[in-house]
């Protein structure tokens, strides 16, 4: 069972939220929250697998929320669930260690599969925020040469992990794949983020496709 922890100002938008994840038997949300502040002290009590966060919340917006929560409790996955798709907020969202990033305008599956995502140890995206992701992240992390240079420093083991997480598999997934234990997969991420310089997974898979790890990469 999938924990999560809702947080939206609007509470006919929680209940339709928590409407849409009730239709998963596999998703329970076990505390919900009106603003970032109080998202924040349930998070810490309830140490849920997902925090699906607002973004515009009274006393602390959902960025900061993330951010704290990512901090405190490392632990729990951040999705932020807005209807607010601007450049700025995506890279604080993912620059801060959210997971993912869906907007309220996108299906309704797209919401029961992101959770499944990030709890599984993945990320998720909207479609319409991937792409902007992916340009954000160019000049940030170094499109092209820059990025295949940052990756010559990987062992050939884990460029196959991070070519993998570019691909958008989880941990288990990518356990299955390479026959490796889930905590080894783990070990391996944790060595490329370092290496790499990123703090989260949709950095480390912006990397992995400009350094043309990725199908379809440059």
């Amino acid at each position: 069972m999938i924990s999560v922890l809702l947080a939206d100002d609007e509470p006919m938008i929680r209940v339709g939220v928590r409407t849409i994840l009730a239709t998963d038997p596999g998703i329970e949300v076990v505390a919900e929250a009106g603003d970032g502040r109080e998202a924040v002290e349930l998070v810490r009590a309830h140490r849920p697998r997902v925090a699906l966060l607002d973004i515009r919340m009274p006393r602390l917006d959902g960025l900061a929320a993330g951010a704290q929560i990512r901090r405190l409790v490392p632990g729990t996955e951040v999705v932020m669930l807005t209807t607010f798709g601007e450049d700025d907020y995506i890279a604080r969202a993912l620059g801060d260690g959210a997971s993912g990033f869906l907007l309220k305008s996108g299906d309704p599956r797209e919401l029961v599969a992101g959770v499944h995502a990030v709890a599984a140890g993945g990320a998720y995206l909207s479609p319409k925020v991937a792409r902007r992701v992916l340009d954000l992240g160019g000049g940030r992390m170094g499109s092209g040469p820059a990025a295949r240079e940052l990756t010559r420093a990987l062992s050939d083991r884990e460029r196959e992990v991070l070519a993998l997480v570019g691909a958008g598999l989880s941990n288990a997934e990518i356990g299955r794949r390479l026959y490796l234990v889930e905590g080894t997969v783990k070990g391996y991420l944790s060595s490329i983020f370092t290496r790499l310089g990123v703090r989260n997974r949709v950095q480390a898979a912006i990397v992995a496709y400009e350094a043309g790890l990725v199908d379809g990469g440059p």
